[in-house]
């Protein structure tokens, strides 16, 4: 096992991580909001003759905004390569952590290759959409390697609740996929798709955000009832910690998303949205890993 010295910066790396792979999912959504997501027309290149944005190009702000986001990448990337080397260093004798180290990597590679395509065909809202559900599959992996590594052993997972609220956890973790999904759904198909010509879901955005919020109704009834039964059992202080960190997050999301619906969508707004949606599913992750033991 590591030292205390070597696990501290190996908790670092792993979080530095996190914070990374939130953070692009930002700067993202930054590039969707302000409609700079053809700010570089091409891909790799920004230009069709440089990789970098040029002076006097039509694109303005916009080339700004959209290669700042791709430069993120490269941190992103740096910190998932960080990652492996933290774990092979630092926690060698755990082989079953040093093979889940690549997948950030793997993760960051895939989602430039999808981001690539996305600009190619022209910001299309289903490539955006599972450009933006991608990036909350890394959110959540990267949060589940920062469990294992600083909470967890590799012994045999343990329940440490009984089966039916682990199914209603599963339940949780299953309606927040639903609440991701309809939530890229409505931004796809309302305004802040980009600008007047970027291609939109032909869907009534009245009629979807209705559908999103039903599901994050849902979603809220079933945290409560994990957070009631959590309550109720003698689990460790630290699950009904967690649990009631995913139940907070969650009325601060439902009340950024009732105010932003009903202020005529500020894009201000809708960026806090995709930050506190990171949030959410580093929450939920967390809290779904607490119900378990490992020795």
């Amino acid at each position: 096992m590591p030292t205390d010295l070597s696990a501290i910066w190996l908790r670092r790396i792993l979080l530095a991580n996190l914070v990374a792979e939130v953070g692009i999912v930002v700067t993202g959504g930054l590039v969707r909001l302000t409609g700079s997501g053809l700010g570089c027309p091409t891909w790799p290149r920004c230009t069709e003759d440089s990789f970098v944005p040029v002076e006097g190009q039509e694109e303005g702000i916009h080339k700004v905004i959209e290669f700042g986001n791709r430069m993120l990448t490269s941190v992103v990337s740096i910190a998932a390569l960080l990652v492996i080397v933290a774990i092979w260093k630092f926690a060698s004798d755990r082989p079953q952590l040093r093979r889940l180290s690549l997948l950030p990597l793997v993760g960051v590679g895939l989602q430039a290759v999808i981001g690539g395509i996305t600009v190619l065909t022209g910001l299309s809202p289903v490539t955006v959409a599972l450009h933006f559900l991608a990036s909350m599959v890394l959110v959540s992996f990267s949060t589940y390697l920062l469990y294992r590594v600083t909470q967890e052993g590799d012994g045999p997972p343990t329940a440490i609740v009984p089966n039916a609220v682990r199914w209603v956890a599963y339940g949780v973790s299953s309606v927040a996929a639903l609440v991701l999904v309809l939530g890229t759904i409505v931004t796809g198909a309302g305004p802040h798709s980009g600008d007047a010509e970027t291609p939109r879901f032909d869907f009534d955005v009245r009629s979807v955000s209705w559908l999103h919020a039903d599901a994050v109704m849902l979603f809220c009834g079933l945290v409560v009832a994990v957070l009631v039964a959590v309550h109720v059992l003698d689990v460790p202080r630290r699950v009904r910690r967690a649990w009631l960190a995913v139940l907070g997050v969650t009325l601060l999301q439902g009340l950024v998303g009732y105010t932003q619906y009903f202020t005529g969508v500020p894009w201000v707004l809708v960026l806090i949205h995709m930050l506190l949606a990171s949030l959410l599913v580093v929450t939920v992750t967390w809290a779904a890993l607490t119900l378990r033991e490992r020795a």
